[in-house]
């Protein structure tokens, strides 16, 4: 989803003019924008919060040459979803679980009489390659 589709469900929903929800989206995205950088976070019930928080300096090395580098103190953004937000994502059909539970390794099953057939038979014969033409083409 971008803006324009932000814009056309405003719309609908709304059941505004194009601009007035062009105006909407806008404003409030000047809103959360203008509440970020003053350092405050942007709360959304039932969405998530948006806010910027400090980073301070650190010691970390270069993958290359294992070498340690300064990293100096920044600022980040940082989105995080609300609880319903995040449940009705994972409660998505097809979603991955969040922890995986450990199976003990099982022993190998023999094979079926058909997969066993299936091993011993032998590779399709290949094909030469065809022979290129050495003629000129009229």
């Amino acid at each position: 989803m971008n803006k324009v589709d932000l814009v056309h469900s405003a719309m609908q929903r709304c059941e505004i003019a194009r601009k007035d929800a062009l105006a909407l989206i806008d404003g409030v995205f000047a809103d959360i924008q203008d509440a970020v950088i003053a350092g405050d976070a942007a709360k959304i019930p039932g969405f998530g919060q948006f806010k910027v928080r400090d980073r301070a300096a650190r010691i970390a090395r270069n993958p290359a040459t294992g070498e340690p580098v300064k990293v100096p103190a920044k600022r980040v953004f940082k989105f995080l979803p609300a609880k319903a937000l995040k449940e009705a994502v994972m409660a998505r059909k097809g979603a991955k679980p969040a922890a995986r539970k450990k199976t003990s390794a099982k022993p190998a099953a023999r094979k079926s009489a058909t997969a066993a057939k299936t091993a011993t038979r032998k590779p399709a014969a290949r094909k030469p390659a065809a022979k290129k033409s050495t003629g000129r083409k009229r």
